[in-house]
């Protein structure tokens, strides 16, 4: 039986995409879900789909007391996978204020808002379970992704300080940053996107970090050596090897 079996995880950014097909897997290994997005009518699309228990409850994560009433609503979980995020590729030159705020009040903010009210319960009662999807783009600065590059960066960043805080305890801290995946995001992108997965690979490898012992999990395992390995080079190399041409 999967370890995975029996156990209540909220996935926060759960009707589309990677959210979508990692709400597929983990039902088919018997874990109970609670379903959370903007969208209630794919959520309840979803969750009628699936096998096993399924409970939605809608949320927008920039909205402080929609998150303090849904995480009331959830009641005690075993795990909470964070999911929710919002792109646009944008270059410094075309800069959108309103579109980067909303990005970071998403990606980053938003991550925040709802862990806050949540991770200091798993403390509390020394078990428990935090899954934070980030990105290989957090690794270092990068052309055309201005706003969720640094809201990634912030994420990441932000797992590790949990991870560090809760180091002697109980619970779990898993990091996972993808690679590309094919979903309406990375629709917007106009630039060749190396090693894209579709989602359901992509949930494959998140359920695998989520049964794995260590904290940090990137893939695809090759491009993410590229990422890795940059945070090694000096800036101007870097920025040479990287920046923008022309």
């Amino acid at each position: 039986m999967s370890a995975l079996a029996g156990k209540r995880y909220w996935l926060v950014g759960a009707s589309e995409g990677l959210g979508r097909a990692l709400a597929e897997r983990l039902a088919a290994d018997g874990a109970e879900l609670i379903l959370s997005a903007r969208n209630a009518e794919r959520l309840a699309a979803l969750a009628a789909e699936l096998p096993g228990t399924a409970r939605v409850v809608p949320l927008d994560v920039t909205d402080s007391d929609a998150v303090a009433a849904a995480v009331a609503e959830t009641g005690e979980i075993d795990g909470i996978v964070w999911l929710a995020g919002a792109y646009w590729p944008m270059k410094t030159a075309d800069w959108d204020p309103d579109k980067v705020e909303t990005m970071f009040d998403v990606n980053l903010t938003g991550a925040a808002r709802v862990l806050g009210r949540v991770v200091p319960g798993f403390a509390a009662r020394d078990r428990g379970h935090v899954v934070i999807v980030g990105s290989l783009s957090g690794f270092r600065g990068l052309p055309g992704a201005i706003g969720y590059g640094a809201s990634k960066a912030g994420l990441m960043h932000l797992a590790e300080n949990i991870r560090a805080d809760l180091n002697r305890s109980n619970v779990k801290v898993s990091l996972v940053n993808p690679g590309f995946i094919r979903t309406r995001l990375t629709d917007k992108n106009d630039f060749e996107m190396p090693f894209i997965m579709d989602p359901e690979p992509a949930a494959d490898h998140v359920v695998a970090a989520m049964r794995a012992t260590r904290f940090q999990t990137n893939f695809p395992r090759v491009f993410s050596w590229i990422f890795r390995a940059s945070q090694f080079l000096p800036a101007p190399l870097y920025f040479r090897l990287f920046g923008a041409k022309g």
